[in-house]
């Protein structure tokens, strides 16, 4: 998410570097270029214009430290109109009432919304330690019901049934005694996906809204549609009072239009992002944390969250003695850090959090991709135990068994073993002083690609 805009405004930004103050010739070409960059990132025109008007005028307003540059200082005032835009700070749920907490859930067809509520069921029970039931009130679409009941085995919450020939208030209110009767903390439901302008539909949504007076009423609506999302958001809201917004299928939005418009056009809070179809790829929004990642300066935060829910400790602690030990790097170990990796997202989730990473070229980039991981993994699950821990017994006849096993051929079988040497040298090379940053100088300089890995 933010890809295209994130590059147009680091290099833009750039531009100012070396200036010894801000002044209106000075910053008039950066402005235009910003303006242009969130326009290309279908940014709603009225917030565009509202954003580069604010920026224009602290900027002018500024008070430049002698410590920094002109260039730091706009930087800084283009983050905070970036944070300001998008509402300041992340807004948890509200869920201090008496139990079971009623959340509903609204959108159009097509948003993500059933696979949003399992998202959110998982994130409540696991992060927020709440016992979740979920429901379907989808009584226009069958498999909306069988998908939800799916999915909430896969998140191992409950499940109250429903069926289409039931009215939606009846399912709700049928649920909502369920959920007290089994202490259940939160009870989401689901509803069918519509227009604003059916007035039928919405109709019924009011009177579903109206019958079980939810704390929250969440809109689930697609990040790729941009400006488009806050508008629709927008007529929502006018006729269900909204608390706040989902933005999904995030991880497919390269502009991140919608992410700068909704709370804008509309009042509401983004609570969280959808980034990925699995269940686990849901996320707070926390407007800081997207600021800095448009700006190219990474999301450590988030990363450290994600490490502390998704990774295993014990195998990444073990990981850690034996490289710290410097004991042989094996494929066993290998394997072990890409499905760690996947946990949290693969490898483009974690270049996208990861500070400086807007700086390495685009070619360098390209070729670190979550489709080469699974491949690589693929070979290496071919392999016995014995041959991820001693590689080097593997020869012609094993690299036959092992291409075979995993489709592939057996040169991608030698290009991996070649490369994982190279790999295991520069293991050795982090260990000692300078390892770590030597690699990011190479990286950036975009020297050979990524250095010595193989992928």
């Amino acid at each position: 998410m933010f890809d295209n805009l994130s590059d147009r405004l680091t290099k833009t930004l750039q531009t100012l570097r070396g200036q010894g103050r801000i002044t209106e010739d000075n910053i008039k070409d950066t402005l235009r270029e910003v303006r242009m960059a969130l326009l290309e990132a279908d940014v709603a025109l009225p917030v565009v214009r509202e954003f580069i008007n604010r920026v224009k005028e602290k900027a002018l307003g500024a008070d430049v430290i002698k410590s920094i540059s002109a260039g730091q200082a706009f930087v800084k005032i283009v983050n905070d109109e970036l944070v300001n835009v998008m509402g300041e700070a992340n807004e948890e749920l509200n869920l201090s009432v008496q139990p079971p907490a009623v959340i509903l859930m609204a959108g159009l067809q097509g948003a993500g919304k059933t696979t949003s509520v399992a998202k959110l069921a998982k994130y409540l029970k696991e992060v927020k330690k709440k016992s979740v039931m979920v429901t379907s009130a989808d009584v226009y679409r069958p498999a909306a019901i069988d998908q939800l009941e799916t999915l909430a085995k896969e998140v191992d919450v409950a499940f109250h049934p429903s069926d289409i020939t039931q009215n939606p208030v009846k399912i709700a209110k049928s649920a909502i005694k369920a959920a007290t009767k089994q202490f259940s903390d939160v009870l989401l439901v689901d509803t069918a996906g519509r227009l604003h302008i059916d007035e039928e539909m919405m109709k019924e949504i009011k009177d579903l809204h109206s019958a079980i007076s939810p704390i929250e009423t969440l809109f689930v609506v697609d990040s790729m549609t941009g400006q488009d999302a806050a508008n629709t958001a927008k007529a929502f809201n006018e006729a269900l009072p909204l608390t706040g917004v989902i933005l999904t299928k995030t991880d497919g939005d390269a502009r991140g239009g919608a992410a700068l418009s909704v709370r804008y056009i509309t009042g509401k809070p983004i609570k969280f992002m959808g980034v990925g179809e699995k269940v686990a790829a849901l996320q707070p929004f926390h407007p800081e944390r997207v600021a800095s990642r448009i700006l190219g300066m990474g999301d450590v935060l988030s990363l450290v969250e994600e490490a502390e829910q998704k990774l295993d400790k014990k195998e990444t602690e073990r990981l850690a003695k034996k490289f710290k030990k410097g004991k042989g790097f094996d494929l066993e170990d290998f394997l072990s850090q890409m499905q760690q990796m996947n946990k949290m997202g693969g490898i483009g989730g974690l270049m996208d959090k990861l500070p400086g990473m807007g700086q390495i070229p685009d070619d360098v980039k390209n070729k670190i991709n979550g489709k080469e991981i699974d491949r690589l993994q693929a070979i290496i699950l071919s392999m016995t135990k014995e041959e991820r821990r001693r590689p080097e017994i593997i020869k012609g006849s094993r690299k036959r068994r092992i291409a075979t096993g995993c489709g592939q051929q057996v040169q991608d079988v030698n290009r991996l073993l070649k490369q994982f040497t190279q790999m295991q040298k520069m293991m050795k090379k982090m260990r000692s002083k300078g390892g770590m940053s030597q690699l990011m100088k190479q990286l950036k300089g975009g020297k050979g690609g990524m250095p010595n890995m193989p992928f």
